[in-house]
């Protein structure tokens, strides 16, 4: 039996004013995903618990089969882990991301995307500034980065909110708070705006129109989580396509293998069709993939409907389609299944995540359909509901 999971970060959402009341599924032509839909099984699944936040750390650990509650100790901790950032019992880590704040206010979480070369200019510049024993940044992929402290502190009871969850809101009521090494964060993000002011950098983005990258971002602090692989507990070999660290990090800490593929950025611009073409060959010495694909969730953060369905479309034709095809050329003899849903909505109308339960479709062998005709959000709430997200890989693997 082979098995493939597409994961469209973010997909899901609402209906929208300017989709004619539609959302971005029902407006997108996506003819592959639809017939898998209807080939199999509809429904939604719960991947944010209760007392949790709806992020792409607790809800693909949801979908990998991980319960968030027993295995989640951060965000951080699990980008660590992809960029060979090794952790000890007592070190923390934080996401670093690298934001645009005008007139107090977060514009953009990403700093309009800036190229990992800049980033990694910048951090240089504000480590020589910050020189505090036991913390060292980690650059990563464009806004993406990471502080890891190994000086002892801790940071158990320190609050902190994700850039991405307070577009055009003020920054200063969102800051690190709750005391003890709160104070440090801060004083982090407040240096940052001294040395990243009239950078380099950031003037050349500025003749060119880009926005500058303003501050350092510190949140989703955490430690080293123990998790069990997944060739432990199912049996099978697995593998992950994603640009993205923090599914990386969550792949190399359960065991799985990072399928490297050219060309794939987590944005719109990214090689879709390498992502489809790479995830066929695994196949061949692998039992499950797993095929992430960011851009959805980034086209909402910006408030952009177009891309969104653009990115949903293009997933389509090229990861889903592709594959597809090739698992029913293998027929049920020997066996198949896929399973495609986002990890959580990310809403173009507000630019943030939202705990909704997500729709998800899978089908293969064993599988009857039930009845939906689309893969829409309207469609799946009509199906099953899982209550407990991480219970639904299981589900795919072994329901009959």
């Amino acid at each position: 039996m082979k098995y493939v999971m597409v994961i469209a970060d973010g997909a899901a959402d609402h209906p929208l004013n300017e989709l004619g009341g539609r959302t971005p599924f029902e407006a997108a032509r996506k003819p592959h995903t639809d017939a898998l839909a209807r080939a199999g099984i509809c429904g939604t699944a719960a991947t944010t618990p209760p007392g949790f936040s709806a992020g792409s750390d607790i809800c693909c650990l949801s979908l990998l089969g991980y319960d968030p509650a027993q295995y989640h100790r951060g965000r951080s901790p699990l980008e660590a882990a992809a960029l060979g950032v090794d952790l000890g019992p007592d070190d923390w880590v934080h996401r670093c991301n690298l934001v645009t704040i005008e007139d107090g206010i977060m514009i953009d979480h990403s700093a309009g995307h800036l190229p990992t070369e800049d980033g990694r200019r910048l951090l240089a510049d504000l480590a020589a500034e910050v020189n505090v024993p036991g913390l060292e940044f980690h650059p990563g992929v464009s806004y993406r980065n990471l502080l890891a402290d190994r000086g002892g502190r801790a940071y158990e009871g320190v609050t902190t909110v994700p850039p991405h969850d307070i577009p055009g809101e003020a920054a200063a009521a969102h800051l690190p708070g709750g005391g003890g090494n709160a104070r440090l964060l801060r004083d982090i993000f407040e240096t940052s705006g001294k040395v990243f002011a009239g950078h380099e950098v950031n003037r050349r983005r500025a003749e060119a129109g880009l926005r500058p990258a303003t501050h350092v971002w510190l949140w989703g602090s955490g430690q080293k989580p123990q998790m069990p692989a997944f060739a432990d507990l199912h049996g099978l070999r697995g593998g992950i396509i994603t640009a993205v660290d923090l599914l990386a990090g969550i792949g190399a800490l359960i065991g799985f293998e990072r399928i490297d593929v050219p060309g794939i950025t987590g944005y719109h611009d990214t090689d879709y069709a390498a992502k489809g073409r790479h995830a066929i060959e695994a196949l061949d010495r692998l039992d499950l993939v797993v095929v992430h694909v960011e851009a959805p969730d980034e086209a909402s953060h910006q408030g952009d409907a177009a891309t969104k369905i653009a990115s949903i479309e293009a997933i389509d034709t090229h990861v889903v389609g592709p594959l597809l095809t090739h698992l029913r050329a293998r027929g049920d003899a020997s066996g198949w299944r896929m399973l495609y849903l986002p990890d959580h909505y990310t809403c173009v109308g507000n630019r943030k995540h939202d705990p909704t339960p997500v729709p998800f479709a899978m089908a293969g062998t064993s599988l009857p359909p039930d009845g939906a005709q689309a893969f829409t959000e309207r469609e799946a709430a009509a199906g099953p509901r899982l209550e407990r997200g991480h219970e639904l890989l299981p589900r795919f693997l072994r329901e009959t």
